[in-house]
């Protein structure tokens, strides 16, 4: 049976503030501040923990090799280079896995298949190299005739990922509209997602021109530091939660959307209500929104959300209205936060048959405790910006990931 599975990026050992994201207003604002690893980790599983009690299926990516020798060496550079490149090479970004890859599930594809496209992520620096180690998680998890998995889109045509990619359907079985949404710029900003990316992935993945939409995010919102369309808009089901300034043209995109799902549900936050810049502090839409084995849907938010009050008020107001969102649950992920990431950037959706995954990437509780186990015994509680070249660090941070291989099974596998 097709469900809608959340595969959530395990924050990695070598999780740092380094401020390496032009255009994430959090991660400039917390550079080279003593970041927390262990603590990060651990609320990442916790999250998970609370989505599994919700009766939500849970799987897992995982942390990649850091620091990132190979790539430093085809630059000519070293950990001892100067700043930023070492920082560049122990990013811990892999475990946004809203950026992983962009997946089209089977009703929606051609050839009946579920196919991801792993993001060159080509913008920045330190998420370059990262498409090589997750296309190989990618094969080994989605290595059932049930899934396509496609290499990147070529650079210079920039491709984040899930991050700018929507999907309305009636349901997990049912052809749904696929949104994909691209940026121009944003003043200071580079917009991150390429028009052309967007076409190459909807082309390889077979989808239907007439059910798949490409839409301009609106460059205000860019400016205001929503680098991607998740901080801005987030989609389930029938369902999507918008703010009002999203979109470059939102008149256009929601009558095209009426016009293929004409029982869609459109939740617009007037900016009159929550300002843009309220709700890219809040990372209101960078919560999932997800539909319960109830049917009801719920919006999974960070605690951050309930500190603002025009943000807190607004969310009170819409779980107590007839609106197809019925409750909010705000979990605790601020080492995440802190570093520009919310709950929805820590996962990467994929509707498909659990039964069809490597049960090596699937967790239930039990599992949960084994991984946070080994990130309490072997993950840095601290990591401070200036001590990145440290070999001792370099160390602990590969047996840590071992040891988390190894809990997995997966220390035979070439990762």
């Amino acid at each position: 049976m097709l469900q809608e599975i959340n595969f959530d990026g395990i924050v990695g050992p070598s999780h740092n503030y380094g401020g390496l994201s032009l255009g994430n207003l959090a991660s400039a604002k917390n550079a080279n501040h003593t970041s927390y690893p262990r603590a990060a980790a651990l609320q990442g599983l916790e999250k998970m923990r609370h989505n599994l009690r919700l009766g939500l299926p849970q799987g897992i990516l995982l942390p990649h090799p850091r620091p990132d020798l190979a790539w430093l060496e085809s630059l000519g550079a070293s950990m001892e280079s100067a700043a930023p490149i070492p920082a560049w090479a122990m990013s811990a970004s892999p475990m946004w896995t809203a950026n992983a890859a962009t997946v089209s599930p089977a009703p929606d594809t051609r050839d009946g298949k579920c196919h991801l496209s792993v993001a060159n992520l080509v913008t920045m620096p330190h998420r370059s190299h990262e498409w090589p180690n997750t296309l190989k998680q990618l094969r080994l998890a989605f290595a059932g005739p049930g899934f396509a998995v496609h290499g990147p889109v070529p650079a210079p045509f920039g491709d984040e990922g899930a991050a700018n990619h929507m999907r309305l359907a009636p349901s997990h079985g049912e052809a749904g509209v696929e949104i994909f949404v691209y940026g121009r710029s944003g003043g200071a900003f580079p917009a991150r997602q390429h028009r052309m990316a967007c076409e190459a992935v909807a082309a390889h993945h077979g989808l239907d021109p007439e059910r798949t939409l490409f839409v301009e995010q609106a460059e205000e919102a860019i400016a205001a530091g929503a680098f991607h369309n998740d901080v801005v808009a987030v989609a389930d089901g029938l369902t999507l939660f918008a703010h009002e300034q999203a979109f470059a043209d939102r008149a256009s995109f929601y009558a095209q959307l009426e016009r293929l799902l004409p029982e869609v549900r459109i939740v617009e936050v007037p900016a009159a209500r929550v300002s843009l810049a309220d709700a890219i502090a809040s990372y209101l839409f960078n919560a999932q929104l997800v539909t319960l084995p109830s049917g009801e849907q719920a919006l999974i938010a960070p605690s951050e959300a309930h500190a603002v009050p025009a943000v807190r008020d607004y969310l009170e107001e819409l779980v107590a209205g007839n609106g197809p969102i019925r409750a909010t649950h705000f979990v605790d992920v601020r080492q995440s936060m802190a570093n520009g990431g919310g709950p929805a950037c820590l996962r990467l959706r994929v509707v498909a048959d659990p039964a069809e995954v490597d049960p090596r990437f699937m967790v239930d509780e039990n599992k949960l405790d084994r991984l946070a186990q080994v990130i309490g015994a072997t993950w840095p509680e601290t990591i401070d910006s200036a001590h990145l070249a440290d070999p001792a660090l370099h160390e602990q941070i590969a047996a840590a990931r071992a040891a988390l291989l190894e809990a997995l099974a997966l220390q035979g596998e070439d990762l």
